[in-house]
């Protein structure tokens, strides 16, 4: 299967017939066919086929970081999310997460959102039903985020990459499906916790995880290109830009991430820092 076609969503039988490995295996596989240039892409994919597994109809990607001076009191000790994705943005649903974003920002936060942010577990999963008390499901942010737009229970994966770069995903059930199982949350940690590297490398797309500055637009597309393979002019000519135009971002983005070439930067992506650029990481993100 090209990671590029559709996947079904129906659900897999995990339990039975079919060995809760084998499936991982398999996602596992089909995500590591993606090219870095196709992270996009690759989330999005990730997204359909827990769907598919764990018979969710909704999915959520999240980036969140921790502020660098959060307010003293603040019940989410500076946790904000930098990066929200919906596998299907449904007008209603996109909404939903639109107000709940606001009111991280506000006085009206409710413990689910101060719940999701809470412990420093390098990595966690949970279910909703288990993670909140009985009388939370008769309120008003359970009946406005879920049961308006049509979910009934999630199950949801945190994942620390560092002290201060978080990535949750979050699969949702419709109102008519069963709830989520306590078993369901193994094959659904695993499935997630041999994705660090995928999470790194979308995280450092964005600039996110190790630039000093997050990464403007067009730079992430050329960034995305370089890693690609492609040449500096190929990619001006690939994204309509004149060569010298496409050669400041470069510059830019080597700055960003304290690398001087495009060697330092591979490097950067698989993990293996040089000494010399990892010193000036070092510095840059222990100024300002």
């Amino acid at each position: 299967m090209s990671p590029t076609q559709a996947v079904p969503t129906t659900l897999l039988p995990i339990a039975s017939d079919r060995q809760p490995d084998d499936t991982v295996f398999a996602l596992w596989d089909e995500l590591a066919d993606f090219a870095v240039g196709d992270g996009d892409a690759a989330v999005d994919h990730l997204l359909s086929r827990l769907c598919a597994i764990f018979g969710a109809q909704n999915a959520l990607w999240s980036v969140v970081v921790r502020l660098p001076s959060p307010d003293t009191g603040d019940p989410l000790n500076g946790w904000r999310p930098r990066i929200v994705k919906l596998l299907k943005p449904l007008a209603q649903v996109a909404a939903s997460v639109q107000e709940q974003f606001d009111a991280l920002w506000s006085q009206s936060l409710d413990i689910s959102q101060v719940l999701a942010m809470a412990g420093d577990e390098t990595f966690r999963t949970r279910l909703l039903f288990e993670a909140l008390p009985p009388e939370w499901f008769d309120g008003p942010h359970y009946k406005r985020h879920y049961l308006a737009v049509g979910h009934r229970d999630s199950m949801s994966m945190r994942c620390a990459l560092n002290e201060d770069v978080r990535v949750h995903i979050f699969v949702f059930r419709g109102a008519q499906a069963a709830r989520f199982e306590s078993a369901d949350k193994e094959p659904f940690g695993l499935a997630l916790r041999g994705l660090r590297w995928l999470y790194r490398q979308q995280v450092l797309s964005h600039g996110l995880l190790i630039a000093k500055d997050a990464l403007t637009a067009t730079e992430r597309k050329v960034l995305l290109e370089l890693l690609d393979g492609r040449s500096e002019k190929a990619t001006a000519a690939l994204l309509g830009q004149s060569p010298n135009t496409t050669h400041i971002h470069v510059k830019s983005i080597y700055a960003k991430f304290g690398v001087h070439n495009r060697a330092e930067l591979t490097s950067l992506w698989l993990g293996r820092l040089p000494e010399e650029a990892d010193a000036r990481l070092k510095s840059l993100r222990s100024r300002g």
